[in-house]
């Protein structure tokens, strides 16, 4: 069945007070003359394809990158080769905050889809953000997001059993989506079981395990990577069980 929900790049609008995602990465309350100047220096390319890179770990920090369409992963790589997911970006989501402190990318990002990127030279951005205030503003809620959602990914590996982890990485799903406008229950995974579990702290076999016994017990129903939720309120019960509990050693996840 045709997603509804799919935003196709021929619809891409250019200026960012006409973009549908302005409230998700621009602040609030900009003069459409500092948005203007804002989208001056906005660089707007090619779309990724899958498996493309936005930027490597290792490279210079130049720029902060906003997700227009698709989804982007960042990873790790050891020196066998073998990844570690760090993050997924939907469509609103920056990029590249976390390079700012040491001038280079500590992770890799790429493109899990077909993805529309918007690029801003952080100079450029610095320059105009100390001359308008709400713009200044916005750069500090993202860092304070940035180090809010680490803290509670630290917290989720470090407390929570598999169970937990997968209900409550769908219900951020479903939670991101919605503010995007999308469906809450009705979605496309861009990333496969394997960069979920890796991104989890999990087995292939141990989410692929879940996801099936979710679709048994009616929870949700899964075809390849379109999943619908079909009971919230199990999962988010779940999820709520692991921010009710006391502080305790990490459990076994396979």
């Amino acid at each position: 069945m045709a997603d509804k929900n799919v935003i196709s790049l021929d619809k891409i609008k250019v200026a960012c007070h006409d973009c549908s995602l302005a409230e998700l990465c621009l602040p609030m309350g900009l003069r459409p003359e500092d948005v203007d100047r804002l989208d001056a220096i906005v660089k707007r390319n090619r779309p990724l394809q899958r498996g493309d890179n936005l930027f490597r770990a290792g490279e210079t920090f130049r720029n902060l990158y906003v997700v227009k369409t698709g989804a982007v992963k960042t990873f790790t790589q050891s020196n066998d080769g073998d990844e570690q997911v760090v993050g997924f970006h939907l469509p609103g989501e920056v990029l590249g905050l976390d390079a700012i402190q040491d001038g280079s990318h500590g992770c890799s990002a790429r493109a899990l889809e077909t993805t529309a990127i918007c690029e801003l030279p952080f100079e450029r951005l610095e320059d105009l953000s100390s001359s308008i205030p709400s713009l200044q503003h916005q750069m500090f809620r993202l860092l304070s997001k940035e180090i809010s959602q680490e803290a509670e990914m630290m917290a989720l590996l470090g407390r929570s059993t598999a169970e937990e982890r997968v209900a409550s990485f769908l219900i951020s799903l479903s939670e991101r989506f919605k503010r995007r406008g999308f469906s809450a229950t009705d979605f496309f995974l861009s990333m496969s079981r394997q960069e979920i579990g890796s991104y989890l702290g999990l087995a292939l076999e141990t989410v692929s395990r879940l996801f099936t016994r979710f679709q048994d017990e009616k929870i949700l129903k899964v075809e390849r990577k379109h999943v619908q939720i079909l009971d919230r309120a199990r999962l988010q019960a779940m999820v709520t069980h692991h921010h009710n509990c006391e502080p305790s050693q990490a459990r076994p996840t396979t």
